[in-house]
């Protein structure tokens, strides 16, 4: 749907620059565009390799399973039905981890990491392996929805990408979108918990 959108765009924006004669507008946007795009992905690939290596360290050096421990009760509080343990505990911890941080590209492989575990997981419950409720395949389990709004949700203490882009474009302090976005992504997180749980009460 998303392809058919940005086609339709590009191709409404190149025939109302024919019929208003802006075309060498278009192309001259095209070009600055590709600049900005080129200039943008070197920035950005500096920050998040400086942010990824930390988060590569800290799992090396045993922080991110010592970070399971502490968010156990979180996670227990998120994932009533995950088996104490799990293989995809310590994947949703990191993906949690640097969506805190704000580092929504590094946060992406740990998330799919999970998503896999938690797919392996309803496979033993539908051969009876492992406790909890069994939904039919091709379904999306409790604990998949959970992760999936969660990680949608995204509570932010550092938004990286954000100040990183604000600094590109000349943002005399980037740093002031701070405090918003730990308002912003706090009120949606706690939706997102809210809905949840409500919905796995309903279900229930």
């Amino acid at each position: 749907m998303l392809n058919y959108l940005w086609a339709g765009m590009i191709l409404i924006g190149i025939v109302y620059a024919s019929f208003t004669g802006r075309i060498p507008d278009i192309t001259n946007a095209a070009i600055d565009s590709s600049k900005e795009a080129v200039s943008l992905c070197i920035t950005m690939m500096g920050v998040l390799s400086m942010w990824m290596g930390l988060m590569k360290i800290a799992e090396k050096g045993g922080i991110i399973a010592q970070a399971s421990l502490k968010l156990k009760p979180l996670i227990r509080f998120l994932f009533p039905n995950l088996p104490s343990g799990h293989s995809s505990e310590e994947y949703i911890v990191t993906n949690f981890i640097a969506n805190f941080l704000g580092l929504g590209w590094a946060a992406t492989p740990a998330g799919l990491k999970a998503m896999e575990e938690l797919g392996k997981l309803e496979d033993d419950r539908r051969k009876a392996r492992l406790p909890g409720p069994v939904r039919s395949l091709g379904i999306a389990s409790n604990e998949m929805c959970t992760f999936l709004i969660i990680n949608i949700s995204s509570l932010q203490l550092i938004p990286v990408n954000v100040i990183a882009y604000r600094s590109q474009y000349g943002s005399v302090n980037p740093a002031a979108i701070v405090g918003a976005g730990i308002l912003a992504t706090t009120v949606s997180t706690g939706a997102a918990v809210l809905f949840c749980k409500i919905m796995d009460r309903k279900q229930r």
